[in-house]
């Protein structure tokens, strides 16, 4: 019987290799950057024909888009949505928000850039972000991710 299921987690991953769950996380943003990655799921674009979907739970997610400066009232979701992704995990800071604050930085109320709170791998710079410049950033952390599970850590 484990030599089946062994089988199976193998079968798993190797159809995962290339696709990926993605977990979307909203922590302040105005919406602009969430309407460009949802548009990415549009059958103008169909991220999901390569094997990349919106996932329900981080808990089945391998990748964590975060949109929006991290707000205190936000910054606790953060780090257990962030501690519920399994290893090997990649982090997408998508627009200027989370990246820099943009023009909420200084508030008493951001505690962002997200990178003080969790490591982030990969920047999709914009106001909002356009649909290419999100799917160019999810392959990136594909990338990152296939490393990842190489090498059973961080690259």
């Amino acid at each position: 019987m484990s030599a089946e299921r062994g089988l199976f987690y193998r079968l798993v991953e190797r159809a995962r290799r290339r696709s990926a769950w993605l977990f979307h996380l909203n922590t302040g943003a105005c919406n602009g950057c969430d309407i460009e990655l949802v548009a990415c799921l549009s059958p103008r674009y169909d991220v999901e024909q390569v094997g990349i979907r919106l996932e329900g739970s981080p808990r089945h997610a391998d990748v964590l888009c975060v949109t929006g400066p991290v707000t205190r009232a936000t910054r606790p979701a953060l780090e257990v949505v962030h501690g519920q992704l399994p290893e090997p995990k990649v982090v997408v800071a998508i627009g200027s928000c989370p990246a820099t604050g943009n023009v909420f930085a200084g508030s008493p109320m951001i505690e962002g850039p997200l990178h003080r709170i969790v490591p982030v791998d990969v920047y999709v710079p914009g106001c909002p972000p356009r649909p290419h410049a999100i799917i160019d950033g999810i392959a990136r952390a594909i990338e990152v991710l296939a490393t990842r599970r190489r090498t059973g850590g961080s690259p």
